[in-house]
Order: C-alpha cells, then structure tokens, then sequence
C-alpha cells in the first residue's frame, strides 16, 4: 500500500469520527450528543421548533438553515451551570404539558399561529406587573430594610427554559457568518481608509 492511500484512508477514518457525535432526524436537522444533558432526538427536535419559531426561514434563512439549534444545545450544555441545565429540563417538561394541555396536541404538530401564540405568552409572564407610578415609597425601618441586599429571585423553570433557548439564538444568528457577511458588513477598526474622498460630497455643518 502506497503513501497516497494511507493519507486518503486515514482522512476517511478522522472524518468519520468527527461525524460520529451527530446524527440527522427525519427532517434533515442534526443533532449532536451531549456531555452534561440529557436529551434525546424528540426533546431537541422541540428546541429546533422553539429557535425556528423566534427566526423562522423567509426571504432569509431561518434558525434550522443556520444551524442554531446545534449551537443553543452546545452553549447549554458547555457554559451552563448544572443547576441551570437541572431547572431547563424541568422547564421542557413543563413547556409540554402546558402545550399539550392546552391544544391536546405537541408544539411539533402546531400552526405556526399556535407556535408563537405560545411563545409570546410565556414572553408576557416575564413583563413586570407592578407599576412603578402606583408604588409607595416606604420611610424609616422599611427603607432600610430595602437598602439591604436583596437575593436575586429565582426564574421560573419555564421562563428560563424558553428565555434560554431565545437567547442563544438570536445570539448565534447575531453572530453567524450569514449574518455577519450577508445583513451587516463586518469591518475591524478602524475600517477603511479613503484616500481620494470629493469635497462635493461633503454636507455642510
């Protein structure tokens, strides 16, 4: 066996092995195996739906074509703390029940109507209810009993199960090759530097 074939099969075995830790459902979307969570090809798929319902595919490519929903499962399972991931698979679970309560059926087999009429009502809960104008200010030991340092209050699993995968797509479209070279024009500081600019173009102060 020559030199040449060994290089071409040892590409072919390496590539091999970096396609091993994904696979593809049904619908063309990949899926990759985690580390810290357990999901499986279904609960994926849903977040797949969620990041597609916040950036669906129109004259632009959606979240699916970008293959953002790879990148919400990665950040999850690489930069979130366990409590974090324990309270996001506890929100995916209530997330289905309240769909399936609901509409008697899985976000999955939703109208794209339902989808974001699902999403925007759990956006709503997150809105504060208490109107600033309507608040009393409190005077003495109540005032400095709210100087003190107050624990954060803890997010709803559900909220930061949607919050969550909200997030980090709209973080991975912002930061996407599409997105960088196609919406906006990526340039480093300083940019360009124009030599020859005409004084006819300029607006007068």
């Amino acid at each position: 066996m020559n030199r040449r074939t060994v290089l071409k099969n040892l590409a072919l075995v390496v590539g091999g092995a970096v396609l091993l830790p994904s696979c593809l459902h049904k619908d063309g979307t990949s899926y990759v195996q985690l580390k810290h969570i357990n999901l499986d090809a279904d609960q994926q798929k849903l977040i797949a739906d969620i990041a597609e319902t916040i950036i669906p595919k129109t004259n632009t490519p959606g979240a699916k074509d970008l293959n953002l929903p790879a990148f919400v499962l990665k950040m999850i399972d690489d930069c979130y703390t366990k409590k974090d991931q324990q309270a996001f698979l506890v929100g995916l679970g209530t997330f289905n029940d309240m769909v399936k309560k609901k509409y008697n059926s899985s976000f999955a087999d939703l109208s794209v109507r339902d989808r974001e009429e699902v999403l925007n009502s759990i956006d709503k809960s997150n809105k504060p209810t208490v109107d600033p104008k309507k608040s009393i200010k409190p005077v003495g030991d109540a005032q400095k009993s709210l100087e003190a340092p107050k624990k954060k209050p803890e997010i709803p699993p559900l909220n930061l199960f949607y919050g969550t995968i909200k997030q980090q797509t709209i973080f991975g479209y912002t930061n996407s090759q599409y997105f960088m070279t196609k919406q906006i024009v990526y340039e480093l500081v300083p940019g360009r530097y124009i030599v020859h600019f005409p004084v006819k173009n300029l607006k007068a102060v």
